[in-house]
């Protein structure tokens, strides 16, 4: 394998950030007739962002013996929903955000009818990205469209969001947090690990489950933080509206189980990810330095 896995983490997500950046910039940079759209669009995806569920695709691609080249559509493609998800998240109708990443949302830079649009064009554009990839073998590449699509859809991602909405001033069991978060957050993360580990011919079963292990459990352990962080971070760490979630009155794990018990049970997830890799070799390591990664960020 011609890349390195012993690196520092803040080495390997500054290699995968630039890497993720400049294929999102090469496929933003399509014949797309209307100039509004195309800058709303590159203002939505580009030199933002810490970039998590492409640095999972790469970190996945490694810990199987595969290359980061192989893993630059896949990680482009979950970023440009993740993209989309978060311009349809912002919009009046929603959550009606005024702050994304530190600048004003895309429906205030630009106008909500543009910001519909975006989010329909990176979508769709996700999906082309996945079903172009010449470099992938074409069943590989039908499986690696059908993961996306269901992760990204009404028993996934957005079935997720109906139910954030559904929940609002509602009082939710543990169970029920937990299952909403999983379609909401978990199921993206979980996608954006799994193609990361199908972007390598030589991938087994076994380490596609072992994978699969420790994607459940980080995706939790990403949104147990961030509630964390809704509570304890300020707007400017954010980049978005500290307090947003407890100002729309929506269940969080900090709202339910308190901000000690919340934090340890991050740690708790972020612990059992690690030993889902108990199987791999140090070709792991980046994975195993993002879960540690994820429930210490503070932003």
């Amino acid at each position: 394998m011609s890349e390195t896995n012993a690196k520092p983490l803040d080495e390997f997500l500054q290699q995968c950030q630039q890497r993720v950046e400049t294929s999102l910039k090469n496929t933003l940079d399509a014949n797309i007739l209307s100039y509004k759209l195309k800058e709303a669009m590159r203002y939505a995806c580009l030199g933002g962002g810490k970039r998590i569920r492409p640095v999972l695709t790469y970190g996945s691609a490694l810990a199987v013996g595969g290359e980061l080249s192989a893993a630059d559509n896949p990680a482009a493609a979950v970023e440009l929903i993740h993209c989309y998800s978060l311009v349809h998240d912002d919009l009046p109708a929603m959550d009606d955000d005024d702050l994304r990443r530190g600048q004003p949302t895309v429906h205030r830079a630009f106008d909500e009818a543009t910001a519909v649009l975006v989010g329909d064009a990176l979508q769709s554009l996700a999906f082309q990205l996945l079903s172009e990839d010449g470099e992938t073998e074409p069943g590989n590449r039908l499986a690696m469209v059908q993961l996306l699509s269901q992760a990204a859809g009404a028993t996934g991602m957005v079935g997720g969001q109906s139910l954030d909405f559904e929940a609002v001033g509602e009082t939710l069991t543990l169970e029920q947090l937990e299952q909403m978060h999983k379609l909401k957050t978990g199921v993206l993360i979980r996608c954006a690990v799994l193609l990361g580990g199908m972007s390598s011919p030589s991938v087994t079963p076994a380490q596609m489950n072992a994978l699969a292990a420790f994607a459940e459990n980080i995706g939790l352990a990403f949104q147990v933080q961030d509630d964390i962080l809704d509570v304890t971070a300020e707007t400017a760490q954010l980049g978005k509206p500290q307090g947003s979630d407890s100002s729309k009155n929506k269940p969080t794990y900090v709202s339910l189980l308190g901000l000690t018990e919340a934090k340890t049970l991050a740690t708790t997830l972020s612990d059992k990810a690690i030993r889902a890799l108990e199987g791999f070799s140090s070709s792991a390591d980046p994975l195993r330095q993002l879960s540690a990664y994820v429930v210490s960020r503070l932003h």
